[in-house]
């Protein structure tokens, strides 16, 4: 295996797609899809576009669906939940479809939805997605983060290199500078996520709106063991 990091979907390669895509976003969307699935959502589909998320779940019957988004960090008015992944217990999510469009982890799944393999991964289920990736063998593995609004973001880096550890030390290759210096933030920062999310420039924004404790929950590693793999165009369900 070969492993690429990307800061940005922005900065991926436009003529390709790998054989595996690993697309993070801890603060907050791909944490918030991880944490759904966990809970017993049926299924998550993400969106771009606010349009085409309302349209696709009025489809679906009301007590079947659930409108997650969030813009600037804040809930999408008239949508079910926000962003945050504390919203996302058994007793709401549960056999529901959770229908997300967020400010910038929904695009970058998007950027790589025609890739044979897109997982949706974040630090709560870093061992899980590592664990998934070595087992399937892809030949190219990019690892990106979404980070916001075009700009690179700390703690999407980080979990880029705490997934990356792993895997470099069984033996894949690290197959660009990126992959190197997100190893470098993460073996710095391993100890103390938490303390470098709240200096991120997001993390800093979400503590402003009061997200105090979606930052400490986004900050555990390993807590969740869920693979989101994509199963159709923008669809995630729990691997198998």
């Amino acid at each position: 295996m070969k492993l690429f990091v990307y800061h940005t979907p922005a900065l991926t390669p436009t003529d390709s797609v790998p054989d595996c895509a690993v697309v993070i976003d801890v603060l907050r969307a791909t944490t918030t899809i991880v944490t759904a699935l966990q809970a017993g959502a049926e299924a998550v589909q993400v969106f771009s576009e606010i349009d085409e998320l309302l349209q696709a779940s009025a489809a679906w019957p009301a007590e079947q669906r659930l409108r997650a988004g969030e813009r600037g960090g804040m809930q999408i008015p008239s949508f079910d939940i926000g962003n945050s992944p504390l919203d996302c217990t058994p007793e709401r999510v549960a056999g529901r479809r959770l229908f997300i469009s967020t400010t910038n982890g929904t695009r970058a799944l998007q950027r790589v939805a025609e890739a044979p393999m897109v997982i949706a991964a974040a630090q709560v289920n870093r061992q899980a997605v590592c664990r998934y990736v070595w087992e399937q063998q892809p030949e190219t593995v990019w690892l990106l983060a979404s980070g916001w609004e075009g700009n690179f973001s700390l703690e999407d880096t980080a979990c880029a290199g705490a997934i990356a550890q792993p895997l470099v030390l069984a033996g894949t290759v690290a197959g660009n500078d990126e992959a190197v210096a997100a190893l470098a933030l993460y073996a710095q920062w391993q100890p103390q996520l938490l303390a470098l999310f709240r200096q991120a420039s997001h993390g800093q924004r979400l503590l402003r709106l009061g997200f105090a404790e979606d930052l400490r929950y986004a900050a555990q590693s390993d807590v969740v063991d869920v693979v989101p793999l994509q199963q159709a165009a923008g669809i995630f369900s729990q691997s198998h």
